[in-house]
């Protein structure tokens, strides 16, 4: 298979440094753009919000660890594949959020709800279109449930 590259277009600029699991919906954060996209922003002031791909450049993926794990190595948690989570650490760290956006400028969208700590790459930001972003009658496991109360 050939090797993927990525270039960040940006950065999280947040208050939160040290990874966590819990309490991220009222974090604030801002996507400060790399100089050769200042522009590119224009038009997301019309949208109340945007899907954030990030880079999850802390993140250290150990297949003896975390192939098959119980999300947040909570006990109450079944043991799963990773890929039937949405933890950080996984074969390729890439991280999707949905936000609020807050305010646009040239070089920079604040959002709440951005679980990604200060100085996380920015891959690509996209609007949030409820025409296809959104599921209706999706089915998800209970536990997911159980696990998702509090984190935003």
């Amino acid at each position: 298979m050939k090797e993927i590259q990525l270039n960040p277009i940006g950065f999280v600029s947040s208050p939160v440094t040290e990874r966590m699991d819990e309490n991220w919906g009222e974090i604030k954060s801002k996507i400060i753009l790399n100089s050769e996209y200042a522009g590119a922003f224009s038009g997301l002031e019309d949208f109340s919000h945007a899907i954030i791909v990030t880079f999850l450049h802390q993140a250290k993926f150990d297949k003896e660890k975390h192939l098959q794990r119980r999300p947040r190595n909570l006990e109450t948690m079944p043991k799963v594949g990773i890929l039937s989570q949405r933890a950080k650490n996984r074969p390729n760290p890439i991280g999707i959020t949905a936000v609020e956006i807050i305010s646009v400028g040239d070089g920079y969208l604040e959002v709440a709800g951005l679980d990604a700590i200060n100085e996380t790459p920015v891959l690509d930001v996209k609007p949030y279109y409820r025409h296809y972003d959104k599921i209706d009658n999706c089915k998800t496991p209970e536990w997911v449930d159980r696990l998702m109360n509090n984190y935003f």
